[in-house]
Parts: structure tokens; C-alpha cells; sequence
């Protein structure tokens, strides 16, 4: 039996996951398993030549290590630079409670903190166009094994445009299926918000819970998965490849998008933006915190851009000059004349 006491990490790391994170600052059980995996393939990386990362003390996760841990998450396991940076913000929460826990180690806290992002290069957003949505929809068939939830789920993120987190924690308590329809949704940092749903959506949703040996409970998640526990993330996404495979037939444009469950978020936000609906309501539509975050939607959206610029008046309309330079000989003096 081993009768040594727990080191000053093993201390504060149980601090920081037992009370730190769920009870003083109320994080979501998503986050906190994301702050989670990244300090446990912290410990894994520095713990490598020792062999026993519960022995590893405060002293070695220095700079040094930390910084070669973020470079190895980039050439060994060929992460992104925006996960690197989710592992490093990870990191940081933790040595910035270490330093008020533990004043003697505040300094080493304060090089870890440091360590900065790097800057990551914006990625174009993958969206479903309005006919492409509706060939997914129309890929799933009612009749066979699990299509009337595949079909209950799909029409259900479309059409609130939920995190995918937001759509497998539902319980059947958060259903509202007659009028006024709605469903509450609880999303980053506890906070809840009631997003209205279409007839239609509600009608599946209950087609859906009538299936069940016991709908009436309430506690009861409204999906689950094969093996009649909550669906996950991961199976979220499967489904939605699936019917985007059998949709590629029908639409050859969805072969070349890279789609994911938040892209249906994204397809939200973007329809909403072409019916004409503000803003401000979509932020509250989607649950972001500032409306700036919903201002990325303006940019993404092809269709608004082609509109705009068959609006404007062509800048080179008339203008016959751009030939002169073949006749000029100093085509240096061309171009400093322009």
C-alpha cells in the first residue's frame, strides 16, 4: 500500500476540478472535460521518461515543458493551431488558480501565463444552402430502423440552429409541443434560452416520443442511440454524414463542403440572415453573448455578396485607357504615371 501523500499538483488539480471549475465558475460538464483532456495529455507528455504522472511535481511543468508539450500537440499528433490554442487556454485557467492557491509557486504561474496564442488563420465557414438542407432532410427515410429520430434530430438543429451539446443534453421536460411551441435549450455557461419550433418540427419530435415504452418521463433524454443510452457528439455526427452521403446524389454541390453537426448552426444563422431577420435577434437565436459574434455571418454569405455587387456600378465601365502602355517604351514611367 502506498502511504505517500498526495503531491502539490495532484492537490490542486483536484481543487481545481472538484470545486474551482463546477462550483465557483459554474462551467458546463462539456468544458470542464475539454479542460479536462487537455491537462491529462499535459501530465501524459511530461510524465513520459518518469512513467507515474500522479509523482510529477508542480517544478516540472515549467515553461520549457509546457511550450515543447503545445509543439509536439502540432508536429506529433498534427493538431491545429486552434486546438493547440483550446489546450493552451486550458492551461492557463489552471496555472492562474494554482497562482492564488499556492502564492510560493505564483511566480512560475506567472511565466506559464505568458506563453501566448498563436494566431490562427480564419477558416472559411461551411454552411447548407436552403435546397441542400432540404436534400439531407429528404435523404432520411421514416421507415427504416432509426429515421424517425435521424429525421426528429436534423429538422430539430435546422431549425434552432442549437450547439450539438445543446441538442443530446434535451430531456423530454424541455419539449413544448403544443402552442406556443418551443424547446429550452441551456448552452455556454449554464445559460438557458427558449427557442421557438415549427409545427412540423414538433410533430416529429412527438411522433418521436410516442414511439417510446415511457414517454411520459420527463427526465428522459429525447435521443438516444442504438444502445438506448443518450446520444453523443460523436453519433450526432455520424448521422449527419450519413445523409449527407445519400444527398451528394441528389445535390453533387454538398460533395465538396466539409460539414459537421455546427454547420448546421451555421446554416441557421445564414438562412435567417437572407429571410431578413436583424442581428441582434439571430445572436439571440443562436445564444452568442455579443452580437459581434454574430456579425461573421454577414461575411460568409455568397448570395448577400453577389447581390450587393450586381447593385453596384461597375468601376472600370467606359474607361479605354488600360492599352496606352503597349505603345510606351518606359514602362517604368507607365506605372509610376498611374
Amino acid at each position: 500500500m502506498n502511504s505517500s501523500k498526495p503531491t502539490t499538483l495532484a492537490l490542486a488539480l483536484k481543487g481545481f476540478f472538484v470545486d474551482y471549475l463546477p462550483c465557483q465558475r459554474a462551467l458546463s460538464p462539456h468544458t470542464i472535460q475539454s479542460y479536462r483532456d487537455s491537462l491529462k495529455l499535459l501530465l501524459q507528455f511530461a510524465a513520459a521518461r518518469k512513467g507515474d504522472p500522479s509523482r510529477l511535481a508542480v517544478e516540472q511543468l515549467g515553461v520549457e515543458k509546457v511550450t515543447a508539450f503545445l509543439q509536439s500537440l502540432e508536429t506529433d499528433r498534427q493538431n491545429q493551431v486552434s486546438s493547440r490554442n483550446v489546450r493552451l487556454s486550458a492551461i492557463h485557467s489552471f496555472f492562474r488558480y494554482l497562482g492564488g492557491r499556492s502564492p510560493q509557486h505564483l511566480e512560475q504561474a506567472q511565466r506559464i501565463l505568458s506563453i501566448p496564442f498563436k494566431r490562427a488563420g480564419s477558416r472559411e465557414i461551411q454552411y447548407l444552402d436552403f435546397d441542400e438542407i432540404q436534400a439531407v432532410l429528404q435523404a432520411v427515410d421514416t421507415e427504416a430502423g432509426n429515421g424517425c429520430r435521424d429525421l426528429a434530430l436534423l429538422s430539430l438543429m435546422f431549425n434552432t440552429g442549437a450547439r450539438v451539446s445543446e441538442i443530446v443534453g434535451l430531456q423530454t421536460a424541455d419539449l413544448r409541443l403544443s402552442a406556443p411551441r418551443s424547446v429550452l435549450l441551456r448552452g455556454k455557461g449554464q445559460k438557458e434560452r427558449t427557442c421557438p419550433i415549427w409545427p412540423e418540427t414538433a410533430s416529429l419530435l412527438q411522433k418521436l416520443i410516442e414511439q417510446r415504452a415511457q414517454p411520459s418521463n420527463p427526465s428522459a433524454p429525447v435521443f438516444f442511440n442504438n444502445r438506448g443510452t443518450r446520444l453523443t457528439r460523436f453519433g450526432v455526427g455520424l448521422i449527419l454524414h450519413k445523409y449527407v452521403e445519400k444527398a451528394v446524389l441528389r445535390h453533387p454541390s454538398l460533395k465538396h463542403k466539409r460539414l459537421h453537426p455546427h454547420s448546421i448552426r451555421h446554416s441557421t444563422a445564414t438562412h435567417l440572415l437572407r429571410s431578413g431577420v436583424d442581428l441582434s435577434t439571430i445572436a439571440h437565436w443562436l445564444g452568442h453573448v455579443s452580437v459581434n459574434t454574430t456579425n461573421k455571418y454577414i461575411s460568409v454569405d455568397l448570395e448577400a455578396k453577389r447581390e450587393t455587387l450586381a447593385k453596384a456600378k461597375p468601376l472600370l465601365k467606359g474607361q479605354r485607357h488600360s492599352g496606352k502602355w503597349r505603345r510606351d517604351p518606359d514602362l517604368i514611367a507607365w506605372l509610376m504615371a498611374l
